[in-house]
């Protein structure tokens, strides 16, 4: 027990761990030194270490990757070049580029805590990966031949595929405008374009399948936009095509879209690039 009149633990005296000795009961509080004022580093060493492990926004392998296989399934099923064996000279970069990187883009999204890249690029390269495996079965001769869909022919089940295609995306779109309307002009063009496809599919008709053809061009042509605009902003540290993000100071060529919270100097022990 203390004597009497001698100060109680942790009133006015130094406890290590806890950033040095705290005023008397009754004493005014010293004001705090900011973190972009001298003595910076010390202030942030005193709190507890936190290890960061930035990355780059996974959005720019995705939409890179969706662009490249929605311009190429989309141009074919609109009618613009192939014919019913174009898919098995496709599936190989469809399978690897819009399926297999943009699943990775959104396993990464879960890291950079982006919610939308973690749900879209994870569907969209789910369904590319599916898309790309039934043409290399049937290229194989593991499938019926029968089994892969015609442009034009009725297909129920592969309609099917498109249809929560459509709601997720549209959904996804949504959501986006609370972040940036490039991104959410991507969703929402593949949003339609699914469901046009949908309904082309399930009724054998040729003029749903034309538009959503042209619906995954356009998708795939804002796709590049984006995508293109992250990169840039990674690169240049500023904004350099504006994506319609919600701050104002963020669509500006030469602004920042956001202020990171690190040192002004960058964080210690870390290289931006290669």
């Amino acid at each position: 027990m203390p004597a009497e009149g001698a100060a109680a633990p942790g009133y006015g005296t130094a406890e290590p761990g806890y950033g040095g000795a705290e005023p008397a009961r009754g004493a005014a509080m010293a004001p705090r030194r900011g973190a972009d004022q001298p003595g910076e580093h010390a202030l942030w060493e005193d709190r507890t270490r936190v290890f960061l492990q930035p990355i780059a926004a996974p959005s720019i392998l995705g939409l890179f990757g969706l662009a490249a296989a929605a311009m190429m399934v989309g141009a074919w099923q609109a009618g613009w070049y192939g014919g019913v064996g174009t898919p098995l000279i496709l599936w190989p970069l469809v399978l690897t580029f819009g399926g297999i990187a943009q699943l990775l883009a959104g396993l990464w999204g879960y890291r950079a805590r982006d919610g939308i890249a973690t749900a879209m690029h994870g569907m969209w390269g789910a369904f590319f990966i599916g898309w790309s495996l039934l043409f290399l079965l049937v290229s194989i001769g593991a499938a019926p031949l029968a089994l892969a869909p015609v442009l034009g022919t009725a297909y129920a089940g592969f309609a099917f595929w498109f249809v929560p295609l459509a709601v997720i995306s549209g959904l996804g779109a949504l959501a986006a405008l609370g972040e940036n309307l490039v991104i959410a002009l991507v969703w929402a063009c593949m949003s339609v374009a699914a469901g046009f496809t949908a309904a082309g599919f399930w009724a054998g008709s040729t003029w749903p399948l034309d538009v959503g053809g042209w619906l995954f061009v356009a998708a795939a042509v804002v796709a590049l936009f984006g995508a293109a605009a992250l990169m840039f902003e990674n690169s240049f540290g500023r904004t350099i095509l504006p994506t319609g993000k919600i701050r104002k100071g963020a669509n500006m060529p030469g602004g920042r879209g956001v202020r990171p919270l690190e040192y002004r100097q960058g964080e210690p022990g870390v290289k931006i690039g290669q």
